[in-house]
């Protein structure tokens, strides 16, 4: 079919037009991904953005190609018979060889062609596919790695396709293979290895190799130079999966990839520099709705409302109209999504809203798919008491309304002593009687399948974010995608973002990042970064990426790009500000500092446990004439003695053995080598297990350090500090107040 030029491709620079002379007639396309009709991650998302576009320009001449999920094909596709002749041979070649391969439409905005490839029934055929890819590229996949084994599975069903399809054709066709990722990039090299006539496109939305490394703690960006690719990937136990993708990019006519940060990371992890850079893109005519923002945002705030209500039930001592909703949403990578990011500025968050005493609620919701066994029967209890409630008020409002009108119909005000009988009191407390609960809300929704080890679990536990009463931070974590089937949160994901005031994604490693761009194109404010696709994007096409707030947040220190002004957050009274650690070769280093009112100046935040530990840290702001004893100093260091009088300072207590209130703290560690004076008082026992006292013996004297011995008469020193607790600078340390 000819080609003709439209808005898709006019915007790429140096590409040239289309429809000119030398353009064949006969083209097909095929694109293959393990994502068509197979929700996955983000390449979902690229196809069916551009699914419209893409079927608009080449018609039936483009054809999408994917693993057969029965799951997926339930609800996604529509299965038919194929229209073009070559395409119903193909199909009938290969299901008479024992494959099994469906054609059908894609159920989504351009209903773009799809043949899905079975590939669990033809896993009998995976050892000797094995074989025959060791013989031909020498990469050997080991036996327990299932992903891997599909990925050959898959690749060896998508050239048998191809194979097939340029053989039964009539006349000679020009095929262009587009392929995404690694897991459909076997099928491009074994159509390279078997000489088939296949213009190949490889496109990599993001390294495997590169997201393994920045899983792992690794000062990714700052050494990307100077990876060895082999050793990295082996001792990862990836060494297969990266010669399948490396040996895809460099088999490829033309290599492109999604953004400049994933072109560098190409180029040095994969050892070829891509052709070209095509930024992902979204449908914006599906989102196109100016003048409707406020209302559609509305609305969508008012079911997510709802299961907040539901959720919380027994807890809901928050006013909803002054609740904010915030969210992060996709695959679950805890650091390279920036979940940890996430959740430490939300413990802050929550301790400032504490100590200010604000009336402002945040409800974080983490939407990242996790492996889980079924709903919470909690969190399903909380709707259906929500939904309880709702009927019983609905049932006294209309036999309320019946009386109010049947009173009104004879002209007499009514009696509002008898407009509720006693039956209508009865049914309202045992609907207040069911929303009693003793414990907190549930953090999680569902039932985690590794609850003790998993990481926002464990984080959440070590933040102390429980839902309390007294927190002003709530979190919900939802570890499944968004349906508007659901029993439990009933939107879908476009309806739910609506619905948020707030999208965070402090990402570490995001080839482009589709959640930000959606929250854009929504009306939705977005924290990006600028280590992701789209931030630097965004950077690149606004002239002036500062002013905008919230600004891209700085993450590590980029090679060759200027750093950003830090996100801010503003919350009444406060700003949150992240801020990369100072120091060479500390580009994973994160800093997260807070600006309090004025007047407090900048401080680290304390843990977020409070009681004692918040006291402490709110006395160590108060100016020193205002403390409690404040016109007294303490000398600091082991060889200060105290003054006639004076009581010993408070000994420096080990930050892993808070004191809990009202509690005495623990005796100082004394010297066992220093001898005591004549006349002195009895000794102490010693703390040592080593030496017990006998019967009827006088307690040893604490022994004191040789560097300071005490005449008759004296006070005795005060306690040696830790030299690894410093003080503070320029607060004195508090006297101690011996106990009444």
């Amino acid at each position: 079919m000819p080609l003709a030029r439209s808005v898709s491709v006019s915007s790429l620079p140096g590409l040239d037009e289309w429809g000119g002379p030398g353009a064949p007639e006969n083209v097909v396309l095929f694109e293959v991904a393990w994502e068509v009709a197979n929700k996955v991650g983000g390449i979902y998302t690229v196809l069916q953005t551009k699914a419209r576009v893409t079927a608009d320009e080449w018609g039936e001449s483009y054809v999408l190609v994917g693993p057969y999920v029965e799951s997926s094909v339930r609800t996604q596709v529509e299965l038919l018979e194929p229209p073009q002749p070559a395409l119903r041979r193909t199909l009938a070649a290969m299901n008479a060889q024992g494959c099994k391969v469906h054609f059908g439409r894609w159920l989504i905005e351009g209903s773009p062609a799809v043949v899905l490839l079975d590939v669990g029934a033809t896993s009998w055929s995976l050892e000797r596919w094995k074989g025959e890819l060791w013989e031909s590229c020498a990469i050997g996949v080991p036996w327990y790695d299932r992903e891997a084994n599909d990925a050959v599975l898959f690749g060896f069903l998508v050239a048998w396709f191809l194979g097939e399809f340029a053989a039964q054709s009539e006349e000679r066709p020009f095929i262009v293979g587009h392929f995404h990722e690694w897991l459909a990039g076997l099928g491009l090299v074994l159509s390279r290895a078997r000489r088939l006539p296949v213009a190949t496109i490889f496109t990599t939305h993001a390294t495997l190799l590169g997201r393994y490394l920045c899983a792992g703690s690794v000062d990714f960006y700052n050494n990307l130079q100077s990876f060895d690719v082999d050793k990295e990937a082996g001792e990862r136990q990836i060494y297969h999966r990266y010669c399948l993708e490396r040996a895809a990019a460099h088999c490829a006519h033309v290599l492109t990839t999604v953004s400049h940060v994933t072109a560098a990371e190409a180029e040095h992890l994969l050892k070829r520099k891509p052709d070209l850079v095509t930024p992902n893109g979204l449908n914006v005519r599906k989102f196109s709705a100016m003048h409707e923002f406020q209302n559609l945002h509305a609305q969508s705030k008012a079911r997510v409302q709802e299961f907040v209500r539901g959720h919380f039930y027994g807890h809901l001592d928050f006013d909803l109209d002054k609740t904010l909703f915030f969210f992060i949403a996709g695959r679950y990578e805890f650091s390279n999504k920036g979940a940890d990011i996430f959740l430490e500025a939300l413990a802050r968050l929550n301790y400032l809203l504490r100590v200010n005493g604000s009336e402002v609620t945040v409800v974080a919701f983490f939407i990242m798919p996790a492996r889980t066994n079924n709903f919470n029967v909690e969190s399903l209890k909380g709707q259906a008491v929500r939904k309880q409630l709702w009927d019983t008020a609905n049932a006294v409002k209309e036999k309320f309304g019946k009386k109010l009108y049947e009173s009104l119909l004879v002209g007499n005000l009514p009696d509002m002593n008898k407009m509720l009988d006693r039956e209508d009191f009865t049914m309202m407390k045992r609907a207040i009687f069911a929303t009693q609960r003793q414990s907190f809300p549930p953090v999680c929704t569902h039932n985690m399948l590794d609850d003790a080890t998993d990481p926002i679990l464990t984080t959440i536990r070590r933040i102390g974010l429980f839902n309390s009463s007294n927190d002003r931070v709530k979190i919900i974590f939802h570890p499944e995608f968004l349906s508007s089937t659901s029993p439990l949160l009933p939107v879908d994901y476009e309806e739910f973002v609506r619905g948020c005031h707030l999208g965070v994604f402090p990402s570490y490693y995001e080839p482009w990042g589709y959640t930000p761009a959606e929250c854009t194109v929504m009306g939705i404010p977005s924290v990006s970064t600028n280590l992701s696709g789209f931030g630097c994007f965004m950077e690149e096409h606004i002239a002036d990426p500062s002013a905008y707030e919230p600004a891209p947040a700085h993450r590590p220190a980029q090679p060759h790009r200027a750093p950003l002004r830090p996100a801010r957050l503003e919350v009444p009274g406060q700003v949150l500000h992240v801020r990369p650690a100072d120091g060479a070769g500390q580009g994973l280093s994160r800093e997260l500092h807070l600006r309090a009112p004025r007047g407090c100046g900048r401080f680290p935040v304390p843990p977020p446990r409070l009681g004692a530990a918040v006291a402490r840290a709110v006395a160590a702001l108060e100016p020193p004439a205002q403390r409690r004893g404040g016109g007294r100093e303490v000398r600091r260091g082991g060889g200060g003695g105290q003054g006639p009088g004076q009581h010993p300072p408070a000994p420096q207590l080990s930050p892993t053995a808070p004191q809990g209130p009202g509690q005495h703290p623990p005796a100082p560690q004394l010297s066992p080598t220093a001898p005591q004076g004549p006349g002195q008082h009895p000794p102490a026992p010693p703390l040592s297990p080593t030496a017990p006292q006998g019967p009827g013996q006088h307690p040893p004297a604490p022994q004191l350090s040789p560097t300071a011995p005490q005449g008759p008469g004296q006070h005795p020193p005060a306690p040696q500090l830790s030299p690894t607790a410093p003080q503070r600078q320029g607060h004195p340390t508090l006297p101690h107040s011996p106990p009444s």
